[in-house]
């Protein structure tokens, strides 16, 4: 089979080859250019991810962190109340013990209906026998040194301080 082509009609398909190879030629480059790019986008997003993970396991040990120093600090301030409480009993036995260690100058002694009925090392001991023995808590009154004492037919309970160690 015999084909018969025009001049012009070969030069056209001439440079219709010519055109073809060169937009296939861009259309490689472009493919070639959009695979790099492709290539560079799995890269970073496999670095992303990546990086989401490493945070993502930071994060957990800093919530596991976390809670613990809120344990550790639970402890701590119930350590800080309880020092506080031991503290305060601590400085009360010391008073206590400072008191029981000083030498007594007085004892109070407690008259009831003009009867000796005890004798105490402190005021509030005394104090503390009258209303255990049916003594009203409150009314209790000091004498003043050197003052009359009323009557002893007048008082129930009576609460006298002596001194100690000889006359004075």
């Amino acid at each position: 089979m015999i084909c018969v082509v025009r001049t012009r009609t070969l030069r056209n398909l001439r440079a219709g080859i010519t055109q073809a190879e060169s937009a296939a030629e861009t259309a490689r480059l472009e493919g070639e250019q959009r695979r790099v790019e492709a290539a560079m986008a799995t890269d970073s997003a496999i670095r992303a991810e990546s990086a989401v993970e490493t945070l993502s396991a930071a994060l957990d040990r800093a919530r596991t962190e976390a809670a613990q120093l809120e344990g550790e600090l639970k402890t701590l301030r119930a350590q800080t109340l309880l020092d506080t409480e031991d503290r305060a009993a601590l400085r009360m036995l010391l008073r206590t013990v400072r008191k029981q260690n000083a030498p007594a100058d007085r004892v109070y002694v407690l008259f009831h209906r003009r009867a000796l009925h005890s004798v105490h090392s402190t005021l509030e001991a005394a104090e503390a026998a009258a209303e255990a023995e049916g003594a009203p808590r409150s009314g209790w009154t000091t004498h003043a040194p050197g003052a009359a004492l009323p009557p002893a037919a007048d008082v129930v309970w009576r609460i006298q301080p002596l001194p100690l160690g000889g006359t004075r």
